[in-house]
């Protein structure tokens, strides 16, 4: 992996331009670039084949200055630990914007969950808690899903992480089945606050989101939700979606019921009756108002960052879009909504089911959905009055509002 795309690096580089214009002395920087803590370990895991295969599994808890650490474990084929590092350092400022009393963590396991049985990833999933199990819990470290994991998965790690314990623990995990402690409003949140942000950024640029024409890369759950609410909540006019196979366009617009349903026939998005196919990468630069990059980190570079043409770029991905084209895009005029704060619904209501979970009462969709609304909204006008007050792009004003708030915590507390 080239430096410039190692998504640890950016973070550091990100981190670095909020330090400086923050002033910080050198040891609350240096303290702020690295995670506190880390944990890597093996796994055997017993597949149905008889053999035993060892997984390689990461645990990274960047920063708890605020609270405990919170994030999401991965299982991927292509993890590494500097991803892990790069999306607890993330995770850190993310919970900081939100103005949550958490820190920042993430997990993952380098696995192919598409090529493994329901037994095996049960298995794999009960082996990860048994392996970090005396560094995480309700008031230490909180897991959560995130790629290639979901309910289910939580649901094995919080009954295993229960068991070890000797009492039932729903607290120690978000995401989980709502049966089991999970909260309502939990599905969408990500994708919902993204579009609680987009309806904000397009108040204060003064622009009419009705009919205005929208494309998403990435059709998970980010990707397909955005595409929902998008059109319900905003009035947006979606004519391009794509997924790892290729994308689709329609001018005239695609209907999210059809899209969803030819997807689950064939498992992707091109080949949508009445549109054309195109590319991840033509998808970027299509000439639309709104451009939703919800699939993997650097898509957006310094080598097509001057073709984007939407005005508005709302990151539900998480570092999708490079240092060095932040800056093109900026110089630009396109106003880009940060993935920390774009994408931060999902741990918002991950902190509400913590919440929830520690008093056992239980709110409806409606008060989460009300809940989530305040809180996006009071963070994205956070960010976009520093990032003017500094006369900064977004993601440098995010920054710049969360780092001053772990700064102000860890100074607090004494450790620096």
């Amino acid at each position: 992996m080239s430096t410039e795309l190692n998504p640890f690096a950016i973070a550091q580089k990100q981190l670095d331009e909020a330090a400086k214009i923050l002033k910080l002395d050198e040891a609350t920087h240096e303290l702020l670039r690295w995670p506190m803590r880390e944990f890597h370990v093996r796994i055997p895991v017993r597949m149905d084949d008889g053999r035993v295969k060892v997984f390689e599994g990461f645990r990274v808890q960047y920063n708890d200055a605020r609270g405990p650490t919170k994030g999401g474990i991965r299982f991927h084929p292509q993890e590494t630990i500097d991803t892990v590092r790069a999306l607890a350092a993330w995770m850190t400022w993310k919970t900081a914007v939100m103005d949550l009393p958490l820190g920042g963590a993430k997990g993952g396991v380098v696995c192919n969950p598409k090529e493994m049985s329901k037994g095996e990833l049960e298995r794999l999933s009960r082996g990860y808690i048994r392996a970090l199990a005396h560094y995480i819990g309700p008031e230490v470290d909180v897991p959560a899903p995130d790629v290639y994991t979901d309910a289910q998965i939580m649901a094995w790690m919080m009954d295993e992480y229960s068991k070890i314990v000797g009492h039932n623990a729903p607290g120690v995990i978000t995401g989980k089945p709502l049966p089991l402690g999970g909260s309502a409003g939990r599905v969408d949140a990500t994708a919902r606050g993204g579009i609680y942000c987009l309806r904000e950024a397009a108040k204060v640029l003064g622009i009419n989101l009705q009919g205005a024409t929208a494309a998403i890369q990435g059709y998970g759950n980010a990707g397909t939700f955005a595409h929902k609410l998008g059109v319900e909540l905003l009035g947006l006019k979606v004519v391009a979606v794509s997924d790892s196979k290729g994308g689709i366009y329609n001018p005239k617009g695609l209907d999210y019921e059809k899209v969803m349903a030819h997807k689950k026939e064939t498992d992707a998005v091109i080949n949508f009756p009445g549109a054309d196919n195109i590319t991840n990468e033509e998808l970027l630069e299509l000439d639309v108002d709104i451009l939703i990059p919800a699939a993997l980190e650097n898509q957006i570079g310094e080598w097509n960052a001057d073709r984007i043409k939407a005005k508005i770029v709302a990151e539900l991905a998480n570092g999708p879009t490079t240092p060095e084209a932040d800056e093109i895009l900026f110089q630009k005029g396109v106003y880009v909504i940060p993935d920390f704060l774009c994408n931060a619904g999902g741990v918002t209501v991950s902190y509400f089911e913590q919440v929830q979970n520690f008093y056992l009462y239980y709110w409806d969709e409606e008060e989460v959905h009300k809940r989530l609304d305040a809180k996006m909204t009071s963070a994205f006008h956070a960010v976009h009055e520093t990032a003017r007050k500094y006369n900064v792009h977004n993601r440098l004003g995010a920054y710049l509002v969360a780092v001053s708030r772990v700064v102000e915590a860890m100074k607090l507390r004494g450790w620096v």
